[in-house]
């Protein structure tokens, strides 16, 4: 059985307006790969260390290969694209315990 995997997102933009696209094709395709939103730019509070965040994002994927699917697929890279220039992400790609 396939454990579920969690998909960790900081995103830096410079350009809101231009990220407004990419989130639409974002959410298409983590809906079209069983994906799903848990925080998307909610409120946080860090308790230990120095990580700021400009926008937390976590996602949960069946599997860590549908999240590598995701990642890897031609919807996604339409949604990279559309942020390119304009925007840093530090993603990490982590298998539930």
């Amino acid at each position: 059985m396939s454990k579920l995997a969690y998909m960790v997102v900081d995103a830096r933009s410079s350009d809101p307006e231009r990220m407004i696209e990419y989130r639409r094709l974002a959410q298409i395709a983590v809906a079209h790969y069983g994906g799903r939103y848990l925080v998307r730019g909610a409120a946080y509070e860090t308790l230990e260390g120095s990580w700021q965040p400009q926008r937390l994002v976590v996602l949960e994927f069946p599997s860590m290969e549908a999240a590598r699917k995701f990642y890897d697929s031609p919807e996604y890279l339409a949604a990279r694209d559309a942020r390119s220039g304009v925007s840093d992400f530090d993603l990490l790609l982590v298998e539930a315990y």
